[in-house]
């Protein structure tokens, strides 16, 4: 078994043909987008917690993976993509070379990403789920999409920025969003990502943390 790592995943045309496809997918019934910009901001801010919290490289290389892989189950169907996603990685994780304990803390991360459906059962999990709610961002409506209409659209579209945090030495782990409130309001926000939040909250205490959600400078969770 050899030490597999993101760019081992990235490089591998099975997982970007899987990308292209969930993509495409959600692209048709009107979601906004999961593709290449999604997995590379949810790899690098799940790789970055594991390491902000103090756990091992090789522990914040498989977060990246499972980073980078976890929307493959909309290929499928977006209902229950999480665990679809899970049972596509595995065969492809232990075809690259991976050994059978990280390819099964990987599917377990996968499978429990999406709010709602799943819990932190690990480190790399609960870095997972916090890592992609936090991706809220005006480059993820697509071009045709009816931005005033869609409340997720305009939620997204309203999002300047956003990022995660980590402060008091690991003790509080966070969501930091600027909002523009002439596209959206913070109430909107809260309408439709307050399972999210509530998800994150759950992934920072299994982290050992508290969780923060600030919103235009102000602290609201």
């Amino acid at each position: 078994m050899s030490e597999i790592t993101l760019n081992t995943i990235i490089s591998d045309p099975e997982v970007q043909s899987l990308i292209a496809s969930a993509d495409h997918n959600l692209e048709e019934i009107g979601y906004t987008e999961h593709g290449p910009r999604h997995l590379g901001v949810v790899a690098e801010r799940a790789r970055r917690i594991i390491l902000g919290l103090g756990h091992s490289e090789r522990e914040a290389e498989l977060a990246a993976i499972a980073g980078h892989m976890h929307d493959i189950g909309n290929v499928v169907n977006r209902r229950q993509h999480a665990l679809f996603g899970a049972v596509l990685a595995r065969p492809i994780l232990l075809r690259l070379g991976m050994d059978f304990d990280e390819a099964n803390k990987i599917i377990a991360a996968i499978g429990n990403h999406h709010e709602g459906e799943g819990e932190p059962v690990s480190n790399i999990s609960a870095a997972l789920i916090i890592a992609d709610k936090s991706d809220v961002h005006s480059s993820r409506v697509r071009a045709s999409g009816d931005v005033v209409g869609d409340i997720h659209d305009r939620v997204n579209f309203a999002a300047v920025s956003s990022d995660i945090f980590i402060k008091n030495e690991g003790k509080t782990i966070g969501i930091e969003i600027l909002i523009a409130p002439k596209v959206a309001s913070v109430m909107e926000y809260f309408e439709i990502f307050l399972q999210r939040m509530h998800s994150s909250k759950v992934a920072a205490e299994y982290l050992g943390a508290d969780f923060e959600l600030i919103i235009n400078g102000v602290k609201l969770a």
